[in-house]
């Protein structure tokens, strides 16, 4: 199996294929499971559910090299009006407090801005994860800015690096200056600057088969340099693991790093990260309302255990609250180091 997606140029490999390679047979990678009940933490269970993740569609304009999502131009998939609605009626019927939105780029969805107007009307913290450069890519986008501030709406946004070099590597020609001019636009309206309540935090990735380094020795860095050369300012830097599953997946398997990079994860299992991961306090809705444990979960196709609810039109906040979290090779990821999840360092 390992050898069959050595050969291949890009990702498009089956959720089904990478769960084969994931479950490791024959090689030394213990079973997650296994350094939880060293742990003590097994069974994992969530601890509350405070954020509902939603992620709009697989549509993106970037094809990133790292993308756990494989999203891209050509993907169709995006969430139609009627799962919106479902969503809406599970926020109404609960008490989660944050909508998280993602995608592909979730702004290209066509109900994207009606959708953001009803879950502020129900009065929850929103967040946007932008790639940036979604921003400059078009007329109607170079609106959302302004949008975004109207609705209070806390942006995330992915920059792997502080340097042209190094981002356009992992994301493509042009991103860096396309960010960059994304982030002025942002900071033009008050995100970032102290006082305005606009918070935009950024998000860094490794450039390679390595776990991020220290998240607030490199805030400082991304602060320094991002002001001195583009004036730009920012509230937090998010690090974040890349996962081994789909096109940073096949890049370990085709540069023959697989093995190496599984077992710096399992080396470094922080207990404590594992006590904080994000699947024990959100629940991920995918683009057709199917419901996962987490992002990543929902790109491997590993639905919830039963008995919870397997679609967000049957939200049930109890059976989610009481379920056993699905595991596999892949959550090492968030539970190296100093831990990994979608608001960067959990221990």
């Amino acid at each position: 199996m390992i050898k069959s997606l050595k050969a291949r140029h890009h990702s498009l490999a089956s959720p089904l294929v990478q769960l084969t390679v994931l479950q490791g047979n024959g090689n030394s990678i213990p079973r997650f499971e296994t350094k939880l009940q060293e742990a003590g933490l097994d069974p994992l269970q969530p601890t509350s559910i405070d954020t509902l993740q939603i992620n709009l569609g697989r549509m993106c304009n970037q094809t990133c090299s790292h993308c756990h999502v494989d999203a891209g131009p050509d993907r169709q998939e995006i969430m139609t009006r009627e799962t919106m609605g479902d969503c809406l009626a599970a926020l109404g019927a609960s008490e989660i407090a944050t909508v998280d939105l993602t995608g592909g780029a979730p702004e290209m969805n066509p109900h994207f801005t009606w959708f953001v107007s009803q879950v502020r009307a129900l009065e929850r913290k929103i967040i946007v994860r932008s790639n940036l450069t979604i921003l400059t890519s078009a007329a109607r986008y170079r609106q959302l800015p302004s949008f975004f501030a109207e609705n209070q709406i806390t942006v995330v946004s992915s920059l792997p690096c502080y340097t042209q070099e190094n981002t356009d590597k992992q994301r493509g020609d042009g991103v860096f200056s396309r960010s960059i001019e994304a982030l002025q636009m942002l900071n033009a309206v008050g995100y970032g600057v102290d006082g305005s309540g606009l918070e935009l935090n950024l998000v860094y990735n490794p450039l390679g088969a390595f776990i991020p380094p220290s998240q607030e020795k490199l805030e400082q860095d991304y602060k320094r340099i991002l002001k001195e050369q583009h004036g730009i300012v920012f509230n937090h830097l998010f690090c974040i693991a890349n996962m081994p599953i789909s096109r940073f997946l096949e890049w370990l398997i085709r540069t023959e790093r697989y093995e190496d990079y599984m077992q710096l994860l399992v080396d470094t299992f922080n207990a404590s990260a594992a006590r904080n991961v994000m699947c024990r306090n959100l629940v991920s809705v995918g683009w057709d309302g199917s419901l996962f444990d987490c992002d990543f979960n929902q790109m491997l196709d590993l639905p919830l255990n039963d008995p919870a609810p397997k679609n967000i039109r049957d939200f049930n906040q109890l059976r989610l609250q009481n379920r056993r979290i699905k595991l596999n090779r892949h959550c090492f990821g968030c539970t190296a180091g100093s831990g990994s999840s979608c608001g960067g360092e959990i221990a």
